[in-house]
């Protein structure tokens, strides 16, 4: 919280790659080249592309993490070259996979590792920990515990606690979920699209995983071997219209029925609920059409009922439905 009570607000920031190469001594090919693209304020840009395909490089320039060699980043229009790289670092959320949290200091003082560099007083770090905590699903009385006390998806939800400490306008994320077992990954990547809608930031996201990087992204960046930038679109774009055969196979030949993940039930027109036979599935309007295809295939279904938030009955999908939605897009 500010020091006045009132919830704080960062602006976040326009992230703009400007003919970027990045070299490495004794490789004979560039670790990323001549890579443009620009990041809009507070979307979530998802790098990804096999390994060694520069997406972690790329990442890594933004914080200076590592320098590049030619071309340029903005951040709101401020070259990062002309920024001192410490201060460039600290307005800058990072979360990794293997999270790095301080394992002799409590979750509470991990998190206010950053504020405190700021200079925030007491009252304000304190505030901003709870505050903290209770968003990213933990209990104030985490705050005591250390890192050793916590499971792997507590230790990550207290990573990105930390990233998220000094209100950054951008944050950087490396596999941060990659380590996880299925199920908590999942329920970490839904955390996170609720977290990005309270605490809005732009966010630089790499993953090798294309499922992931469609889930997430506003924002697509798929890279090939030698650091070549593919392909650039939202997630729609790039499952649509594959700038080439290296992204067709890269995104997978069922790139149709990925597209499904991209749309709910109460994003399209249902049919009328006249004549359903009884026993139908039922799923609720945030259910993905995917979800809902997979539903029925599971339940040998034709149809399915698609359920308000009372639990009343606002239309019917059905299988030959998601099929002409998939033909006509």
């Amino acid at each position: 919280m500010a020091e006045d009570g009132r919830r704080r607000t960062a602006t976040a920031a326009e992230i703009v790659f400007r003919d970027v190469t990045k070299r490495y001594p004794g490789r004979p090919a560039a670790a990323v080249q001549r890579l443009s693209l620009v990041v809009p304020a507070g979307d979530i840009c998802v790098l990804v592309g096999p390994s060694g395909a520069g997406k972690t490089t790329a990442m890594k320039l933004v914080n200076r993490l590592i320098d590049l060699d030619e071309g340029d980043i903005t951040i709101d229009g401020r070259s990062i070259r002309s920024l001192d790289a410490t201060e460039l670092r600290r307005g800058i959320g990072y979360v990794i996979q293997q999270i790095g949290l301080f394992p002799h200091m409590s979750v509470a003082d991990n998190v206010a590792v950053v504020p405190r560099l700021l200079g925030w007083d007491k009252r304000r770090v304190r505030e901003r920990v709870h505050e903290l905590l209770e968003l990213v699903g933990l209990d104030r009385a985490d705050a005591g515990r250390y890192p050793a006390q916590l499971s792997g998806g507590q230790r990550q939800r207290v990573g990105l606690a930390r990233a998220l400490a000094a209100d950054p306008p951008v944050m950087l994320m490396d596999e941060p979920f990659g380590a996880l077992d299925p199920i908590t990954r999942e329920r970490l990547q839904d955390e996170f699209l609720r977290l990005h809608e309270i605490e809005r930031k732009t966010v630089i996201f790499v993953t090798h995983d294309i499922d992931e990087a469609i889930k997430l992204g506003d924002r697509i960046a798929i890279f090939r071997e030698g650091g070549v930038l593919a392909q650039y679109d939202t997630p729609d774009a790039v499952l649509a219209r594959p700038a080439d055969e290296f992204v067709a196979r890269f995104v997978g030949a069922d790139r149709g029925l990925k597209r499904l993940a991209l749309r709910k039930l109460g994003e399209i027109e249902l049919e009328a609920p006249n004549g359903l036979a009884a026993g139908a599935p039922v799923a609720g309007l945030h259910t993905t059409l995917r979800d809902a295809l997979s539903l029925m295939l599971s339940e040998g279904a034709e149809q399915l009922v698609v359920v308000d938030e009372r639990g009343e009955a606002a239309g019917v999908l059905s299988v030959g439905q998601v099929g002409r939605l998939l033909a006509g897009s």
